[in-house]
C-alpha cells in the first residue's frame, strides 16, 4: 500500500460520528442537522430537464477529457458575464467533476516531491482536501491561521520567508470555508508578489462565490489578477462548481480556469486519471451556466435565512453575518471551556446540544490543525444554513434556549 495513505487524517464527519457514538438525542424533538454543508434548496427544473433529455444520445461513446466545446464556451461565457474577463475556451478552461476532486488532483499535477522540503501552504481552518492532497503529493502542509480580529482574514504575513521559498502550491479559499471571509484586492496583490518571487502556483477555491450578503459580489482570483494587470494569469488557477450555485451537489460538475500552461498540464494528468465528464452532465451544466435567474433566487433564499437566524443566535453566541458562503462560524460561551473527559469546548457544545435539543453542529476544531499549541477552530462551531428557513429558524431557537439554560 502507498505509505502516504497512513498520513491522512479522519474526515471531520467521521470524527463527528465518533463524538456522538454514545449520545442519545432527545427523542421528543425531531432531528435537525446544521453539520454538513450540503445544499438542500430545490434543483431547478430546467436543469433536470436538460439532463434527462440528453440521456438518449449522450451515453453511447466515451467523452473527451477536455469536454465538449459547447461546455467550455458556456463556462467561459459565465466568467465573462460574472467577472468581465475574456478567456480562450480552448486553452484556459477545463471542465471538472466537481471542485473537490479537482482540488485534490491538481496538487498531484504540480507538486514535485523530489525537491527538498516540498511544501503546500493552506489556510487554517481549512477544507481537508487541501491537506490530503499535499500528503499524497509527497509534500508537507504549512497551516496559516486566520485572524478573528480582522474578520478571519488569513495571516499570510505570519509565514516565514523560508517557508515561502520551498512552497510549490498555495491553496486559498474565498469566500472561505468555514469563516465566510472574502479576500480583498490588497491580499491578492500580496500573494501574487510572493508567487512571482518564489514561483509557487496558487489554487483558488471559489465554490461559494455566488452566495453573498453584500451588494458587491466577492472578488475572484482571476478578477483580481486582471485588475492588477497580470496578463495570462501566471501560476493561477480558479476552481468553481455548480454544487452551491445551482443546488446540484450530486451532479459533480464545475470547471477550472486560468494559466493556459497549467491547464495543459492538468488536462494531461486528467487524461490518464480518467477525469472526463459525462456528456449528460455537460448538457445540464451548459444549461446551468447559461442561466442566472435561478442563482439570484438561490441567493435571495440564503439572505432571508441569514437575516432571520444571525441576530437570533447573536444573543447567545459570538457570531456575525459573514461576507459570503452559507456558514455561520460561531464562538461558544466560555462556560463550555470547562468540558470534562478531554473534550474541547466546541466538542462539549456539540455533544450537549445533540443530547438535549437534537440539533447537530460541527465542532470547529475538526476543521483546523493545531500549530504552536493552538487549534484556531477550538471554541467555535460551524453551522450550515442549508435547510429550509423554518427548519433553520427552529434550530437557532433551540440553540438559544440551550445556551440560555446552560450558561
Amino acid at each position: 500500500m502507498n505509505p502516504l495513505l497512513a498520513r491522512l487524517q479522519p474526515y471531520p464527519f467521521e470524527r463527528l460520528r465518533r463524538l456522538f457514538s454514545d449520545v442519545t438525542p432527545n427523542p421528543a424533538l425531531r432531528p435537525i442537522s446544521l453539520g454538513i454543508g450540503e445544499p438542500r434548496h430545490a434543483t431547478p427544473d430546467f436543469l433536470k430537464k436538460a439532463l434527462a433529455e440528453s440521456l438518449d444520445t449522450s451515453l453511447t461513446g466515451y467523452p473527451a477529457t477536455a469536454g465538449e466545446p459547447a461546455m467550455r464556451k458556456a463556462c467561459a461565457g459565465w466568467v465573462q458575464r460574472r467577472y468581465g474577463i475574456a478567456l480562450d475556451p480552448a486553452t484556459q478552461v477545463l471542465p471538472i467533476n466537481g471542485s473537490r476532486e479537482a482540488l485534490f488532483a491538481f496538487a498531484q499535477t504540480v507538486i514535485d516531491p523530489t525537491r527538498e522540503g516540498a511544501t503546500v501552504v493552506m489556510p487554517n481552518p481549512f477544507y481537508q482536501i487541501y491537506e490530503g492532497a499535499a500528503f499524497l503529493g509527497g509534500a508537507e502542509p504549512h497551516y496559516v491561521a486566520s485572524d478573528a480580529a480582522r474578520n478571519f482574514a488569513t495571516d499570510w504575513d505570519s509565514v516565514p520567508e523560508a517557508v515561502w521559498a520551498r512552497t510549490q502550491l498555495l491553496y486559498v479559499c474565498s469566500p472561505g470555508n468555514p469563516t465566510g471571509a472574502v479576500m480583498p484586492l490588497e491580499e491578492w496583490q500580496r500573494l501574487f508578489e510572493l508567487s512571482d518571487r518564489h514561483g509557487f502556483v496558487i489554487a483558488s477555491d471559489e465554490c461559494y462565490s455566488e452566495i453573498y450578503f453584500r451588494e458587491e459580489p466577492p472578488l475572484g482570483g482571476l478578477e483580481a489578477a486582471q485588475r492588477l494587470g497580470r496578463t495570462g494569469f501566471p501560476r493561477l488557477m480558479s476552481f468553481t462548481s455548480l454544487s452551491k450555485r445551482s443546488n446540484v451537489p450530486g451532479l459533480r460538475s464545475g470547471f477550472v480556469a486560468g494559466d493556459a500552461t497549467l491547464i495543459k498540464a492538468f488536462l494531461l494528468y486528467r487524461t490518464y486519471h480518467g477525469g472526463a465528464m459525462s456528456p449528460a452532465v455537460q448538457a445540464a451544466s451548459i444549461a446551468a451556466w447559461n442561466d442566472e435567474a435561478h442563482v439570484v433566487d438561490n441567493r435571495r433564499q440564503y439572505r432571508e435565512k441569514f437575516a432571520q437566524v444571525t441576530p437570533l443566535l447573536a444573543q447567545v453566541l459570538d457570531v456575525a453575518l459573514p461576507d459570503a458562503a452559507f456558514y455561520l462560524w460561531a464562538g461558544v460561551p466560555a462556560s463550555f471551556a470547562r468540558a470534562s473527559g478531554g473534550l474541547s469546548p466546541d466538542e462539549a457544545f456539540a455533544r450537549e446540544l445533540l443530547a438535549q435539543y437534537n440539533v447537530t453542529v460541527l465542532p470547529g476544531s475538526y476543521l483546523a490543525r493545531e500549530t504552536g499549541g493552538v487549534n484556531p477552530g477550538t471554541g467555535r462551531i460551524r453551522m450550515a444554513l442549508v435547510a429550509e428557513p423554518a427548519e433553520c429558524f427552529e434550530a437557532a431557537s433551540r440553540i438559544v434556549e440551550f445556551v440560555s439554560r446552560r450558561v
